[in-house]
């Protein structure tokens, strides 16, 4: 029964490519497979940059290659480690030479369906455009390629292996290995790395009633309860918010201030991490991200966009308060809601209990066989 309400609670977003889409399926007229897990819709694919097999091997070497760094040092797996389903375990992100990035990066579960991507930026909806933001950041650097675009080709030209790989992969280009190739390998790559087998899958979409156990079925209850409404942020079968696949519409991009911060008695959040502020400049922005998705939440520590929250069990203080800003005692409120919070974020009464339980159900959101199956992808 309780699966039956999740289905209903979640997001209408992914609703009309459940039923329809099968295991394997067949996509473009590469003859591309996806392997998907069931009730996945096949992920959106721009049409100048169709999956094949070679472009996703390429792209898979690439991303676990320091040598696409400028430096040589740091490569896009450094910051998106395959064991910690592609995070680092960092409050913030480290780059080449030791640079600090402001924000933390984010897990790249299921990122192929994501709206938009990184954590506050509404423009950035393709994941070759996304590519582009680590490549050539400058402030800070973090892999650095800006100016060592010819130095970095080179090294790959000069790989009879890597030669051979990009020659596959644009078998139609007079220069396969060019910086676009690159970009474009990569972000096929990534559109790959699609997780939806845990234990909660298994129980919601897979009919295994025995799949979580009673305790972790409480917990789900929690999660999809109004009192609570983790589900209003996390929704949809990617526990995301809005998602994007094929044949589906455009959604309405969300991003949620959680009352993490108060820096002027007015909500403000310290610079530069302002949230879609730092992009359009509007005051009503302040503090606003994108909520993550939450599969695999429990390998992802810590939390938020710069990692100032370390565990799970610090989330739950945090989202019961009512946000950092203010106190939960008895329903009644000590301090006054900082401006711009996201008006979900009520604050609530949780039993140590009912704590327990909900903490069970996230670690119930990890795909055991999407770790592994990381891991051996890294190693090849």
């Amino acid at each position: 029964m309780l699966a039956a309400v999740a289905l209903v609670l979640f997001s209408g977003a992914c609703d009309q490519g459940r039923e329809e889409t099968k295991r394997p399926v067949r996509v473009d007229p590469s003859g591309y497979v996806w392997q998907l897990p069931t009730g996945f819709p096949v992920p959106r694919v721009p049409s100048d940059n169709p999956m094949t097999p070679e472009k996703v091997e390429l792209g898979r070497q690439l991303f676990h290659d320091p040598r696409l760094s400028g430096d040589g040092t740091v490569a896009c797996a450094s910051c998106h480690r395959p064991d910690l389903t592609y995070t680092d375990g960092r409050s913030r992100a480290v780059g080449i030479q030791g640079n600090i990035h402001p924000r933390s990066a984010m897990s790249l579960t299921n990122v192929a369906y994501n709206a938009t991507l990184g954590w506050d930026d509404p423009t950035l909806t393709s994941l070759e455009d996304q590519a582009l933001v680590p490549l050539y950041n400058r402030q800070p650097p973090e892999m650095g390629v800006t100016g060592r675009e010819n130095e970095i080709l080179k090294r790959f030209r000069d790989d009879r292996s890597y030669l051979e790989l990009f020659h596959r992969a644009f078998a139609k280009d007079k220069n396969p290995v060019s910086m676009r190739n690159v970009v474009r390998a990569l972000a096929s790559f990534e559109r790959t790395l699609i997780s939806g087998n845990s234990p909660y899958d298994r129980w919601a979409y897979g009919g295994k009633v025995d799949a979580l156990d009673p305790d972790e079925r409480a917990g789900a209850r929690l999660f999809f309860s109004r009192r609570l409404n983790c589900f209003r942020c996390h929704a949809g079968f990617n526990l995301s918010g809005p998602v994007v696949y094929e044949g589906s519409g455009e959604p309405e991009v969300r991003f949620h201030n959680t009352g993490l911060y108060n820096e002027d008695g007015r909500g403000a959040y310290p610079e530069p991490n302002t949230g879609v502020h730092r992009i359009t400049g509007h005051r009503e922005d302040m503090g606003k991200f994108r909520a993550p998705t939450l599969r695999n939440i429990a390998l992802t520590a810590p939390y938020m966009h710069d990692g100032s929250i370390p565990t799970l069990d610090a989330v739950i203080d945090h989202y019961a308060a009512g946000g950092r800003a203010r106190s939960f005692d008895s329903g009644a409120q000590n301090t006054e809601r900082p401006s711009g919070t996201d008006p979900l974020i009520t604050g609530f009464k949780i039993t140590s209990e009912e704590r327990r339980q909900l903490i069970m159900f996230l670690q119930a959101l990890t795909d055991e066989d999407f770790v592994r199956r990381a891991r051996e992808r890294s190693l090849r």
